[in-house]
């Protein structure tokens, strides 16, 4: 039987993170494969959509509208590199083609980084770094005589959103005995019996969240979350970690309140302000630790995402069901 013929969208080096030598002759055996690194679709992208069965997408590669279907008459199946699909493939196309991600290795990633920052917020690492950078050994004297009162043991965590990411995050931290509150009108209310947290509503998680982690999907309903309102319902001295999608949060909302010493936080992802500028106060601010998007981004996890995208490609022209398929009816609660 012929090797379907697969075009991989992706520039070399991005290509070259995801695709180890054992990813690269498995394509071989099981496709007839190119790649193109063309963040647009040129001439030349065209002619190769037009003989594509399927494709492979990263996040370098061009956005697709309806037109597509009118490119690319024999491509069926599209699976991306990663788990955002919704902004990149229109509404359409996912009734008309068979679109899967891989967004499974990148929870327990980001999870660990949430794990990391939760850590590093509850014993107050940042103000005891800066202690040390100042030319005094003061702070020696004050631990001595009057000990330090951070610790996470026991504590109670709050959390929105309690998806993939959210679930990662409590499994990591269960030797902590930690009490989660969480915010998520779509999760399952059987999880509390599985996973120790407790559901509310976010008028009354937020009074009671000294550490919040945020950990939603992006959507229409969820964008801007958390503004100068809801800020204004944390107590003081808070941190907000957020590791999921920086559109949740008012980034300007969060300077005021971090800057007048109010809030802490600790922000994986700044987007639609992404990279960070240069000049922007945060990176510079006390009170906040900024990592630039290095939660899900290690060798191992795009391996893995390779690994996943590949499986469903082979299940795929098997003839057997994609494991990670996106609906229609998934969107509205993607990011």
């Amino acid at each position: 039987m012929a090797r379907p013929r697969l075009l991989i969208s992706a520039p070399e080096e991005l290509f070259a993170s995801f695709f180890s030598v054992r990813e690269r002759e498995r394509l071989d055996r099981r496709f007839a494969w190119e790649r193109l690194g063309d963040r647009e679709i040129s001439a030349k992208f065209c002619r190769h959509l037009s003989t594509a069965e399927a494709m492979i997408t990263t996040w370098d590669s061009p956005r697709f509208d309806d037109r597509l279907r009118m490119l690319a008459p024999r491509l069926r199946i599209v699976a991306h590199c990663g788990g955002e699909v919704k902004p990149r493939f229109s509404r359409a196309l996912f009734e008309r083609l068979t679109i899967s991600n891989a967004a499974g290795p990148m929870a327990r990633a980001t999870a660990e980084l949430g794990a990391a920052l939760l850590l590093y917020c509850a014993r107050n690492v940042d103000f005891y770094r800066a202690e040390l950078k100042k030319p005094s050994n003061r702070i020696y004297e004050q631990v001595h005589l009057h000990g330090s009162s951070e610790s996470l043991i026991g504590k109670t965590v709050a959390m929105i959103g309690f998806g993939r990411i959210g679930r990662s995050l409590v499994d990591l931290m269960r030797g902590f005995d930690l009490n989660w509150l969480v915010h998520d009108p779509y999760a399952d209310r059987r999880l509390e019996r599985k996973y120790p947290v407790r559901f509310l509503d976010l008028k009354e998680l937020l009074p009671k969240a000294d550490m919040l982690v945020m950990a939603a999907a992006l959507t229409d309903e969820t964008r801007g979350i958390l503004g100068k309102a809801n800020l204004a319902r944390l107590p003081a001295g808070a941190a907000v970690i957020n590791i999921a999608r920086g559109g949740l949060i008012d980034l300007q909302a969060v300077r005021r309140e971090v800057k007048r010493g109010r809030l802490r936080c600790a922000l994986d992802v700044t987007d639609p302000l992404e990279p960070l500028p240069i000049e922007d106060p945060l990176r510079k601010m006390p009170g906040v630790i900024i990592t630039p998007h290095i939660a899900g981004s290690g060798r191992h996890v795009r391996q893995e995402i390779a690994r996943v995208v590949l499986d469903d490609l082979e299940k795929f022209f098997r003839g057997k069901r994609v494991a990670n398929r996106v609906t229609v009816a998934m969107l509205d609660r993607m990011t």
